[in-house]
């Protein structure tokens, strides 16, 4: 498996990880509701039962987003090879190794220090595109592409 292949699984999983726990605790946010519909009644009950509306909605929300990653994720073929910036492109730059997939953050994998970056962010953007030795500046900060897998 080449190092673009574990990147690309690393970061599914952490996304996969993520829906499974969010989906957890919606199942136990809907059970905590369905006993309180069964207990007291008033202005405590009524405030509780919104409160967990309200919790219920924005988990929601975050598993709409996690699931709209994960369609971003699935698109991408890590086998894929391109002699220029692509979604799904492992870019090595003199600040280090892209991965042009979804907004994720850093991770380490196989020892190599790697950021999951949006190609809609501002730096994905102006990588987009481009090929080897070309150059992206982004915040007075330049990025300068050694290679592109």
């Amino acid at each position: 498996m080449t190092l673009k292949q574990k990147i690309y699984n690393y970061f599914l999983q952490a996304l996969q990880e993520k829906i499974r726990r969010l989906q957890t605790v919606l199942i136990e946010l809907k059970e905590i509701g369905s006993n309180e519909t069964k207990s007291t009644a008033g202005d405590k009950h009524e405030t509780a039962l919104a409160m967990l509306q309200i919790e219920q909605a924005n988990i929601h929300s975050q598993l709409n987003d996690l699931f709209e990653k994960k369609a971003v994720m699935k698109k991408i073929n890590p086998d894929v090879i391109s002699t220029t910036v692509i979604n799904g492109s492992l870019v090595s730059t003199n600040r280090g190794y892209l991965f042009l997939s979804i907004a994720s953050g850093k991770a380490i994998i196989e020892g190599v220090s790697v950021t999951a970056l949006s190609s809609r962010s501002p730096l994905g953007a102006r990588l987009m595109g481009l090929s080897t030795g070309g150059r992206a500046e982004v915040q007075n900060t330049a990025y300068i592409i050694e290679s592109i897998t």
